[in-house]
């Protein structure tokens, strides 16, 4: 009876060794620094307030000391939120990574930000220096307001786009608007 216990110890022993070309195909060195994320809703906030909602398809947490840093490799889109918790604006971008130790972000493809007073800027890179409180580009740039378009080169703004301006303004055009169906005015 011990030397048959002895024997089944023996080849479970033998049956549990680890073959070092599979654990290093199952888990190569590029994988090990990062997490990935599907679906992902996160929530930033600063003292208990949401400030900002970021959601995502696909998100890559790398976790290298060096330079750890948040990638969204299938775009993203934020929601940016008053203290009352009212919607102020959003932003959407086809892809975005965002610089832990830096504390920077930068947004590109076809990024767009929309504000609740029927402004939009469009671009195709945005900085966001979270330290500084600022956002800028030095790409062309297209901001649409009620009644006017604005074209340019580089922009620059408080990170809640309050105080903004064009580097190189290109071009500017006003837009008629339409008359109001009730006013009266004759419509064409």
């Amino acid at each position: 009876m011990l030397s048959w216990l002895m024997l089944c110890c023996l080849m479970v022993g033998y049956g549990c060794e680890n073959d070092l070309a599979e654990v290093q195909r199952l888990a190569t060195e590029e994988d090990l620094g990062k997490e990935v994320a599907t679906d992902v809703r996160l929530i930033y906030s600063d003292s208990a307030i949401v400030r900002v909602q970021v959601e995502s398809p696909r998100m890559i947490r790398y976790t290298d000391k060096k330079e750890p840093r948040q990638e969204f490799p299938e775009g993203l889109t934020a929601h940016f939120y008053a203290p009352n918790l009212q919607e102020t604006s959003t932003l959407s971008a086809g892809y975005g990574v965002r610089y832990e130790r830096e504390q920077r972000v930068v947004l590109r493809d076809s990024v767009v930000w929309h504000s609740i007073n029927g402004e939009q800027l469009e671009t195709e890179e945005l900085i966001w220096d979270e330290k500084n409180e600022r956002i800028h580009t030095d790409k062309f740039v297209v901001i649409r307001r009620p009644g006017e378009i604005i074209y340019g080169y580089g922009f620059e703004a408080s990170q809640d786009f309050d105080r903004a301006r064009i580097k190189a303004i290109e071009g500017r055009i006003k837009v008629k608007e339409p008359p109001a169906p009730d006013s009266g005015a004759p419509q064409r």
